[in-house]
């Protein structure tokens, strides 16, 4: 069997797997309760031993925090509950020598209500130029009582806040987001800065945030359901945007990877094309119920809208906002939506554990790049936060009926009999960690050879070592029903057993790996995937 390594050259990033960290859930190197960058630098051991080729951090900037630091104050300065700038840019080459490269996040759509931008607007008043940065406008109604339009929220409630010489604001997500007006020359030359500012520093990429939100119909017109285009989603000026940021990141040899959410096929794609977003997150794939004629669909249609730009698929199967993979697949809905997310659904967790290794398997055998959340490799379940702790605004702004996100966010597991589970000494952490989590830490994990993480460790290994791996071709094969068998290029072959019974698997050379033991037939048990070499 011929060895190979995936792409890890120019064109490392369609095929690379990419860990996400959420740094105030990482690791606590200063014992305050939250996560910083120095508990992320004293643990990039266990990334590079995990075998990950790069790092995405979620925002790190200087925040108050209203929205897990996606309300940014300062796009060039590090959030003092992390660290400084100067451990930022040591944490960057230090991930370098380590071989890992370092992606940042940058929020585009709107900045936190701290930022000096809005705070010279709020003083500047009506009609001036601070102002026009954003989006403000007087209110419909006899005394500009109502506001300017009905777009719907991001999260739940209004869209507007007034302030108090009389004039609306916008905010697509909470009060303490203003949206930034992408129609003015400052606000894009203001984020072509920032890049360079931090493709300067190192970092090999940028995750954008809420990619397809920035421009904003010039009119504010009403949102009707089902009338194109949209006031404020996917409007054809975005890609004037990314050309002009295509070109910066060019410059340094950096690469960008945008959060769209669109149903679209090819107004997707058109984010994608050569000019324009390296990457995209595949979301329909994440969302996706456990179920093969959906999964064989969603990876289908995910390949065909990247083909006609030749852009690599990425798969993820959780994120900082969604819920964790091991507990969504023991529900009876195995699907993610945030409309339906609810407190108190059942759960069978040994079910959505055994999925979730095998979800492992599939994902990471797929064509393209791979996105691991911080804590999947370790099959961490959704915590359940009570009431009093939860901090999330999705929470709040639902009148208390959303659980929110906190659940997927708290902080690591790292040494079964430390204090917090290691994550950092004396104060208890900003999210509580579960009674019963000492069982999911990184170092009895790694004394046990039937754990998830060792399950991830290997698997990584093999996609590093063996030809077939990454970016190529994928072939569907014959399969029984409630199974899905695919091949790539050099022999391998993926196999996932989704049905209510043992199957027997295709005619092979090698057995690579499984997600758990096969029976004693030597059959791939239900809810189990393999790995051959024909």
């Amino acid at each position: 069997m011929a060895a190979s390594s995936p792409s890890r050259t120019a064109d490392w990033w369609r095929d690379a797997v990419i860990y996400q960290v959420y740094p105030r859930s990482f690791a606590d190197g200063d014992g305050d309760g939250t996560g910083d960058l120095a508990g992320v630098r004293a643990r990039l051991p266990h990334l590079a031993d995990l075998g990950v080729d790069a790092v995405w951090f979620t925002p790190w900037y200087a925040s108050p925090m209203v929205d897990g630091g996606y309300d940014v104050a300062d796009y060039r300065a590090i959030d003092p509950a992390f660290g400084t700038l100067d451990e930022a840019e040591k944490l960057i080459a230090e991930a370098a020598d380590l071989g890992l490269r370092v992606i940042v996040d940058i929020v585009p759509n709107h900045v936190s209500d701290q930022h000096a931008w809005f705070r010279a607007a709020l003083d500047a008043g009506p009609g001036s130029p601070e102002r026009a940065r954003f989006h403000f406008r007087p209110g419909r109604g006899e005394n500009g009582e109502l506001p300017p339009n009905d777009w719907p929220s991001q999260f739940s409630g209004n869209t507007w806040t007034r302030v108090p010489d009389g004039e609306w604001y916008l905010h697509l997500f909470t009060p303490e987001q203003p949206d930034l007006n992408w129609s003015h020359p400052d606000v894009r030359h203001e984020h072509e800065d920032v890049l360079r500012f931090w493709f300067e520093r190192g970092v090999a990429g940028v995750r954008i945030d809420s990619a397809a939100l920035l421009t904003k119909d010039p009119d504010l017109r009403d949102f009707v359901e089902g009338v194109d285009p949209h006031p404020y989603i996917d409007q054809d000026e975005i890609h004037d945007v990314y050309r002009s940021w295509r070109a910066i990141a060019d410059e340094y040899g950096g690469v960008f990877v945008g959060e769209v959410w669109l149903p679209d096929a090819e107004r997707f794609a058109r984010y994608l094309r050569p000019d324009e977003l390296h990457t995209a997150f595949n979301f329909n794939f994440l969302a996706c119920p456990w179920e093969p004629g959906r999964l064989r669909s969603a990876i289908d249609d995910t390949l065909a809208e990247h083909a006609p730009v030749h852009a690599p698929a990425t798969w993820v199967l959780c994120n900082h906002d969604v819920t964790r993979t091991a507990t969504r697949y023991g529900r009876t809905d195995t699907a993610f939506d945030f409309a339906t997310k609810a407190f108190g659904t059942p759960t069978d967790l040994e079910l959505g554990t055994r999925r979730a290794r095998a979800a492992a398997l599939l994902t990471l055998a797929l064509p393209g790049s791979v996105y691991l959340y911080q804590g999947e490799e370790l099959g961490l379940p959704e915590a359940d936060i009570p009431r009093d702790r939860i901090q999330d605004p999705m929470h709040f702004r639902s009148g208390g009926t959303d659980p929110g996100r906190d659940g997927c966010r708290v902080p690591l597991p790292w040494e079964a009999e430390a204090t917090a589970y290691g994550f950092g000494a004396g104060t208890d952490p900003w999210l509580p960690q579960p009674a019963d989590w000492a069982r999911y830490a990184v170092d009895r994990q790694r004394a046990d050879a039937d754990s998830m993480l060792t399950l991830y460790g290997t698997a990584l290994e093999l996609r590093r070592t063996v030809a077939g791996f990454g970016d190529g071709s994928l072939s569907w094969l014959p399969a029984g029903e409630g199974v899905l068998a695919f091949a790539r290029d050099h022999g391998l072959i993926c196999v996932v057993n989704l049905s209510a019974d043992a199957v027997e698997l295709p005619a092979h050379s090698t057995l690579l790996l499984t997600s758990g033991p096969l029976d004693p037939a030597g059959a791939l048990p239900p809810d189990t995937a393999a790995w051959l070499h024909a």
